[in-house]
């Protein structure tokens, strides 16, 4: 449900989606998005739980972050990630426009 404080995110661009999708197609960062589906976590923990290298991982959260789909905060000598939702909920409703479009019939030949 829609927070009804919330104040309505501008429809993404064709260029800002395709960002977002090259940045999700590498099944590495998708690995990194469904771990951090489950809330915020340390570097640290995304190196173990994923199995990568820290300075692989790091090149991937650079990417996703770049690409606007990732926050981060750092804490000591931790650096921590999360989700992004607006960034998720854009990318939702640029692909819902997409499908809602995609039906309409080609206009006659002439």
């Amino acid at each position: 449900m829609a927070d009804p404080g919330a104040v309505a995110s501008p429809p993404l661009q064709s260029e800002q989606a395709r960002a977002l999708l090259r940045a999700l197609a590498e099944p590495l960062r998708l690995q990194v998005i469904e771990a951090l589906g489950s809330g915020e976590r340390c570097v640290c923990d995304l190196t173990t739980d994923l199995g990568l290298a820290q300075s692989k991982l790091s090149f991937h959260l650079k990417v996703l972050k770049d690409a606007g789909l990732l926050s981060d905060r750092q804490e000591g000598r931790w650096i921590y990630y999360r989700l992004r939702p607006e960034a998720i909920d854009a990318l939702r409703g640029w692909l819902a426009e997409l499908g809602a479009q995609c039906g309409r019939p080609a206009s006659t030949c002439t």
